[in-house]
């Protein structure tokens, strides 16, 4: 009965079996979409267009990174804006559109938006704060300045235009004065002046772009106003200026040197500038008289002034002044200005009267004719008021008014006997010198008088003087006259004849002529045979010498007579005393023989003598001195009384032995008389002698020498003296003592009175060793028979002379290690080598043994040899500086001893070897080089991350230290596109420095995320450069290919088992997968399949399989190379794969699929009579399976839980050895007398014995059947086998164990 309509319900599942199965796709406009960036937030943006045939409900989505500028509604696809856009920030980027249909995987297509700019930016200037200096000679269309203002719009939105909006200051000059450029240049469209214009402006500017739409309307935006301030520089173009037009002051005449008149002032007319002013006197009707201070214009006086120099110019000074600035203007000239200023000089009481020799009004009144000496004559004894004759006398003073009065008076000492006239004047007059007391006019008093004509300004009180020498005219009236009545003479006793007594006495007589002139003579008396008068001169003279005697006759009395012409006579009184001469030596009384001990004993003695010469004189006052002698140092004598004294003690031993002790010392008596006379005598003095001195050595040390290992050899000979004069006390006995005295022995002998010898000898079974002690410092005494036991000590220093046998010896000092610098850093010498020996006639030569060349401690063989050499006196020096490499050797070792040339041939003459460590230095003289590396570079831009290193570069630099450290950089990046276009990238890498073992790695890292579409080649330039502390760095470069791996490489693997299992064995698959493809295997992704998908696998893989050229597998690459290598097929088969393909491919035979299904249906419908055979034929066994179900039902009814079968599982199936039994069911097969053997029932055996969603679990007795179902379906009708099976009653323990699941093939609902 069901049979007729079952076709047609079959037909149409399958129809809508097919449908359901069509996912939906996009339509051709979803690939991008244009927005406004001032679309506003919560707008519509968008709607996902989506074609599905079938009629069920569809889930939208948005992902990706920039997925969070939009919300969508899943159950529309309506797309709205959730964050602002901003063409300027982001002008283009993709997002990830999906729909979903729930039956079928997620429908996913990338989609480019593109956002369009709108004019939602004003233009910003680069910089607010603008301010510029310009000159004010500055040419009009000169640039001002320049700004730039930027608009991130594009379009007209972003083409700038400049506007100048206020001009400050606002005035008609300063309007348009400047203009602005399209470009942002500032024109000058004026002239500047700084003084007669602004020296300021300020520009208000303005930027607007030139429009575009914002929100549909056309819009312009305009910046903030921005402030341009211009300050204009004055040049030096103009002259100064003095501040006033005229100047004029006044001085007075005797105004100082330095006295300020006048201050003048100029300034600088460019006021920008003020250049200092400099003044000058560059003209003067007074040269001299005033000058000006060049910094601040003032007028002083320079010299000394006179009014009365400038009556023909009116009292006036005219000065040209002139100012200069001290900077030349801009033409290279000096910038100056000149004026007159007038100065007048104002009169003071600056002159006093002064005398003229002339006669008004003849007078010229100059200063050369000025004087102060007059000559006059008179008569003597003349009347009153009558004038001296001869006299031209003028009186002037040059002042004015009551400056130019003065007074006329007489002085001097006869200013009694004259007067003057006038006695009061002005200006000038004429003076005369009037007789005023005759009496006191006398020749014979004077034969000329001075008076003194004083002229005194009467304002003042200054006065000049005249002197006026009145010559007298004489008249004879007198008589001679002596001066004194007694004159005292005096003469020596021995005066020759002739001799002068006196030639002072004069007689006077003022008349003149005959009437005045003298004649002298000695009237007779006592004395006229010894003296005389000479009667022109009056000088008396001895007239015989030779009577001449003070001890006869002390005084004489003589009477000198004077005559004139007129036999008038005057005398006068001579006492003329003798005068006392030398001529008596003095006289000694007794004599001096004196005995006193020496040290202890001292001298006293006076010595008597007198002098007959007039006692109370110098010629009879006696004086005691010692005559130069021997020992006369040793004594004194009282000049005056004549006491001799010894000065110290006295020593025997100090007077020359042959004397005996004697000292004659002699004794001079002197007069003090002229000539003076003396007399000697001779003082003996007995020095008598005691012990009182050491003995003295010849030497006070004595240097011996002695070769060692010498018997009874004489060491050397030692003196010494006494000074004592006797046997007794000049006796000397010698002793050694001292630190090894006891090797040597000395033996004494007299040299005769007062010196002895003391022989040191080595004993004869006695010698010295150097080695042992080589210097003996010994001390010898000696001694006399001083009770005290006082002795005389020299140090005795015996040297033992060597005998050359010590090898030499380094100087552990000199070998200290060195350091040179490489590549002729250095020259010369670098060290010296220090070698000693303890022998004294060592004669020491520094010999070079070896020289060991080594790099990090090993040999390098001789390839240092050359660098150094070694002198023998052991300077180190280099001998190839430029040879010299840190690289290949890294120290020097020298290996030298010491040679001692004049050692005995009987002992070794060789130091022991010694090592100077030379360190050669290091310098930069060695690039980096990039070590070789076969390494290729390939970029997944979906699989790298920032920070994630993506190559690496390895250099070395053969230099150490700093001068080796090694510093990456990166200098360039581009992009090779497939087509050959080459693109600068900047910032997308950064690389790192590390160092191990000397060898540094860059490691090379992305620091941001690459465009996965971009398919081409990474060029990156890296440089390698080192580090020095000292001179430039050396570098060395290299560039990078970094391939890159596109998507379109991608390729995705499908595992029957799930994502936590394939995660788990995914190095074992890469292995397998690497093997088959000899490529570098890059997982990217591994994930769960679609659950509502249809297909055998449950997750996939996506990987890059990636040669090391950078060149990869597609997909039918990689499906033919696993083909072939069945191992790595098998493996894989194993780890689950089930299905190999790209994941747009999948999609792509998706499609395909569903194409193929509606060609397959449009054939179903044309053989519908086949499909209707076919459907009866299913529903015949349907009813057959179903009645064997039933039987089964009946069968489980029987069957007690738990009971499991003896038999072992068969492996991987769940299949049982008796015969395939079903173990749902826990029989064997042939109690269900079932026919699924048959042909006919191989589908059913399929189905009922499929576990391909079941696991199975033996442990013991128990059985667990675990259900894993692949997804919910909806609730059905409880099929009545399962019914019958849960309603079994538990075994005997009473526990129910769950043993089955619902199978979809084998139902029995319909039953």
């Amino acid at each position: 009965m069901a049979w007729p309509w079952l076709p047609c319900f079959l037909l149409s599942a399958l129809t809508v079996s097919v449908a359901a199965n069509m996912p939906p796709t996009f339509g051709q406009n979803m690939s991008f979409v244009n927005l406004p960036e001032d679309l506003p937030v919560g707008a519509v943006a968008f709607w996902m267009v989506v074609e599905d045939s079938n009629d069920v409900d569809l889930i939208y989505g948005i992902s990706g990174s920039n997925a969070y500028f939009f919300n969508v509604t899943i159950n529309t696809g309506e797309v709205k804006l959730a964050y602002p856009l901003d063409y300027e920030t982001v002008p283009i980027f993709s997002i990830t559109i999906s729909v979903s249909d729930q039956h079928n995987n997620r429908v996913q297509k990338e989609m480019h938006v593109v956002v369009e700019d709108r004019n939602d930016n004003a233009p910003v200037f680069q910089n607010t704060g603008f301010s510029t200096s310009v000159s004010e000679t500055l040419p009009v269309g000169s640039v001002v300045f320049s700004v730039l203002a930027v608009d991130k719009d594009t379009g007209s939105a972003g083409v700038v235009k400049y506007y100048i909006e206020k001009v400050i200051p606002n005035t008609l000059d300063s309007e348009h004065l400047f203009r602005i450029m399209d470009n942002g240049s500032i024109i000058l469209n004026g002239s500047l002046s700084y003084n007669n214009k602004s020296a300021f402006y300020q520009l208000e500017l303005k930027a607007c772009d030139s429009g575009g739409l914002l929100n549909d309307i056309v819009t312009i935006q305009c910046s903030p106003p921005v402030f341009l301030s211009i300050t204009v520089v004055d040049q030096p173009d103009l002259d100064p200026q003095f501040v006033r037009e005229f100047y004029s002051a006044s001085v007075a005449e005797d105004a100082a040197v330095g006295t300020s008149v006048l201050k003048v002032e100029a300034v600088d007319s460019d006021k920008g500038i003020s250049d200092h002013v400099i003044y000058s006197i560059s003209n003067s009707t007074r040269p001299g008289w005033f000058n000006i201070e060049a910094d601040d214009g003032v007028i002083i006086v320079a010299g000394s002034l006179d009014r009365e120099q400038l009556l023909e110019e009116d009292e006036e000074v005219q000065l040209e002044v002139t100012a200069t600035e001290r900077n030349l203007n801009i033409y290279g000239q000096e910038a100056k200005v000149s004026i007159w200023v007038t100065i007048r000089v104002m009169d003071v009481n600056d002159h006093k009267p002064e005398f003229y020799n002339c006669s008004l009004p003849d007078c010229s009144f100059t200063p050369q004719e000025a004087q102060d000496n007059f000559i006059g004559y008179v008569d003597e004894h003349a009347s009153t008021r009558i004038p001296i004759n001869g006299l031209t006398m003028v009186a002037y003073d040059p002042d004015k008014g009551k400056n130019g009065t003065f007074l006329l008076s007489l002085e001097g000492p006869d200013a009694g006997a004259f007067s003057v006239s006038p006695e009061l004047a002005a200006g000038s007059v004429d003076v005369q010198v009037l007789v005023k007391e005759s009496e006191m006019v006398d020749y014979e008093k004077k034969t000329e008088m001075v008076v003194q004509v004083v002229a005194t300004d009467s304002m003042s009180k200054d006065s000049s003087i005249a002197r006026v020498t009145i010559h007298l005219r004489d008249i004879n009236d007198h008589r001679p006259t002596f001066p004194q009545n007694l004159y005292v003479l005096s003469v020596l006793e021995n005066s020759p004849t002739g001799s002068v007594v006196t030639s002072s006495i004069h007689a006077t007589d003022p008349d003149t002529g005959e009437w005045g002139r003298i004649t002298y003579s000695l009237l007779p008396g006592n004395g006229e045979d010894l003296f005389e008068v000479d009667p022109d001169s009056g000088t008396v003279t001895v007239k015989n010498g030779t009577l001449l005697d003070r001890e006869r006759q002390a005084v004489y009395y003589l009477t000198l007579q004077a005559t004139d012409g007129g036999n008038l006579s005057t005398s006068t009184t001579l006492q003329i005393n003798l005068l006392d001469v030398n001529d008596n030596p003095p006289i000694v009384s007794g004599s001096y023989n004196i005995f006193v001990q020496e040290e202890l004993g001292n001298v006293s003695v006076t010595i008597q003598a007198y002098d007959n010469d007039e006692p109370g004189t110098n010629n009879s006052r006696l004086l005691f001195s010692l005559l130069p002698g021997p020992y006369s140092a040793n004594f004194s004598i009282d000049s005056n009384t004549g006491l001799l004294r010894n000065l110290g003690p006295l020593d025997r031993e100090a007077i020359d032995p042959t004397l005996g002790g004697r000292i004659v010392l002699t004794v001079r008596v002197s007069d003090c008389g002229v000539p003076s006379f003396s007399t000697d005598v001779n003082v003996t003095i007995n020095v008598e002698d005691i012990n009182d001195n050491l003995p003295i050595f010849s030497q006070s040390s004595y240097q011996f020498f002695v070769k060692e290992r010498e018997l009874g050899v004489l060491v050397g000979v030692v003196e010494a003296w006494d000074a004592d004069q006797t046997e007794i006390n000049n006796r000397i006995s010698f002793s050694l003592s001292g630190s090894g005295a006891n090797n040597f022995v000395l033996r004494g002998s007299m040299l005769g009175s007062g010196r002895a010898e003391g022989h040191i000898w080595l004993p004869p079974d006695g010698s010295l060793d150097y080695e042992t002690q080589a210097l003996f410092l010994l001390t010898v005494s000696a001694e006399n028979l001083d009770p005290q036991g006082h002795e005389a000590t020299a140090g005795v220093n015996v040297t033992v002379v060597d005998v050359n046998d010590e090898p030499p010896t380094l100087d552990e000092d000199s070998l200290q290690g060195i350091s040179v610098a490489e590549n002729g850093s250095q020259h010369g010498q670098v060290a010296e080598v220090v070698a000693w020996d303890v022998d004294t006639e060592a004669q020491l030569e520094i010999q070079l043994v070896n020289v060991i060349c080594t790099k990090g401690r090993v040999d390098v063989g001789s390839l240092c040899h050359g660098w150094f050499s070694v002198d023998a006196n052991g300077s180190v020096y280099i001998n190839q500086s430029e040879a010299i490499d840190y690289e290949a050797c890294d120290l020097v070792t020298l290996v030298v001893r010491a040679y001692d040339r004049t050692t005995d041939p009987r002992f070794q003459a060789y130091s022991n070897n010694g090592s100077l460590l030379i360190t050669i230095e290091d310098v930069n003289d060695n690039a980096p080089y990039f070590l070789p590396d076969n390494q290729t570079f390939v970029i997944i831009p979906e699989l790298v991350k920032p920070s994630q290193q993506v190559a690496y570069v390895r250099a070395r630099d053969n230099d150490s230290g700093s001068n080796g450290a090694i510093v990456f950089s990166i200098l360039q990046v581009d992009f090779i596109s497939k087509d050959g276009a080459t693109i600068p990238f900047q910032s997308f890498f950064w690389i790192a420095t590390s160092v191990e073992a000397n060898v540094f790695t860059g490691s090379i890292e992305l620091v941001t995320n690459l465009d996965s579409t971009l398919q081409g080649t990474y060029q990156v330039t890296v440089q390698a450069q080192d580090t020095p502390s000292v001179g430039p760095a050396q570098s060395a470069q290299i560039t990078l290919n970094l391939f890159t791996v596109d998507q379109s490489y991608r390729i995705s693997l499908q595992f029957s088992t799930p994502k936590e299992e394939v995660g788990a064995n995914v190095e074992a698959i890469k292995a397998a997968l690497a093997q088959a493809t000899r490529t570098t295997v890059y997982v990217v992704n591994i994930q769960d399949t679609d659950s509502m998908a249809r297909a055998p696998a449950q997750s996939y893989l996506d990987a890059y399989f990636v040669f090391s050229n950078g060149s990869a597998l597609t997909l039918n690459e990689l499906s033919l190379m696993i083909r072939k290598d069945q191992d790595a097929l098998t493996q894989l088969l194993q780890l689950g794969l089930v299905v190999l393909g790209a994941q747009e491919s999948q999609e792509e035979d998706q499609a395909k699929l569903l194409t193929s299904v509606i060609i397959g249906l449009g054939v179903a419908l044309l053989l519908v009579l086949v499909i209707m055979i076919m459907a009866l034929a299913c529903m015949r066994k349907s009813y057959h399976r179903k009645l064997r179900a039933m039987k089964a039902a009946k069968e489980a009814r029987k069957t007690a839980v738990g009971v499991m079968p003896s038999a072992a599982a068969i492996p991987g199936t769940n299949m049982y050895n008796t015969e395939r039994a079903n173990p749902m069911l826990n029989l064997p097969t042939k109690d269900l007398g079932l026919e699924y053997l048959t042909s006919s029932s191989d589908m059913d055996h399929v189905s009922l014995n499929s576990l391909d969603d079941n696991s199975v679990d033996l442990d013991g007795n128990s059985q667990e059947i675990k259900k894993r179902p692949q997804h919910s379906p909806p609730e059905l009708d409880p099929e009545p086998l399962s019914m019958v099976l849960s309603g079994r009653q538990g075994n005997t323990s009473g526990r129910q164990q769950e043993l089955y699941f619902t199978n979809p093939g084998l139902d029995t609902t319909d039953l």
